[in-house]
């Protein structure tokens, strides 16, 4: 059996911020932003998924943030050029449920109400994705 094209090997959250005075009701907004570097000597691909909750449309005031980065380890890819076009959506749809489960996690032990995100199509992501992605 042939190795995968790439495979996740470690995810942080680094940044987390939860602000409940800016949770004025239950009419929540999602925004999702993603960015990544490859770096070219160790084949590796470092995924930057941000997400916010927030109230009408206020993305300024948050009532949650949090910044995942996920790490990602490529098989048989040497340069930038050879990403294959499958990893963008790929990356973002293996680390959201993470993002999902601690969203819920963070929510729940801060005694606020829980929230829970449904499961998401974030194909829409790719293109961002692919266009904020440098190399080093």
């Amino acid at each position: 059996m042939k190795n995968a094209a790439f495979s996740i090997i470690n995810y942080q959250f680094d940044k987390v911020t939860l602000d409940a005075t800016n949770l004025k009701s239950d009419d929540l907004k999602l925004s999702f932003d993603t960015s990544g570097v490859f770096n070219n000597e160790t084949s590796t691909y470092e995924l930057v998924f941000l997400t916010k909750v927030f109230n009408d449309d206020d993305i300024d005031n948050a009532f949650l943030s949090i910044q995942c980065k996920g790490i990602f380890k490529f098989e048989e890819v040497a340069s930038f050029e050879e990403i294959p076009d499958f990893f963008y959506r790929n990356s973002i749809a293996i680390l959201f449920p993470y993002v999902r489960a601690y969203v819920s996690l963070v929510t729940t032990q801060a005694n606020v109400k829980g929230i829970i995100l449904p499961t998401l199509n974030l194909s829409h992501l790719e293109e961002d994705l692919r266009k904020n992605t440098t190399q080093k």
